[in-house]
């Protein structure tokens, strides 16, 4: 998988189904190729994705934007951790 992979120039997260994470500054995250979400307080989100989930961590935290696809979180970030 992984030769076929740079054979066709294919980003890892498309083929291994895995969730891409943007991280910009302690302020806002983007997390592309998720399941839903979990849990949802200003203090902490719990996402699902398709190798466990993910939990972030901080204080004013509030869903910008959310699709099928996509969640993007902005508030003061104070850790990110995935659980299997």
């Amino acid at each position: 998988m992984e030769k076929l992979t740079r054979f066709l120039d294919l980003p890892k997260e498309i083929v291994y189904n895995l969730p891409k994470v943007t991280l910009i500054g302690n302020m806002q995250v983007l997390l592309e190729n998720h399941r839903g979400i979990i849990e949802y307080s200003a203090e902490k989100v719990r996402i699902a994705i398709n190798s466990g989930e993910m939990e972030i961590t901080g204080e004013g935290l509030f869903i910008r934007n959310i699709n099928r696809d996509e969640i993007s979180l902005d508030g003061d970030i104070s850790a990110i951790k995935f659980y299997r």
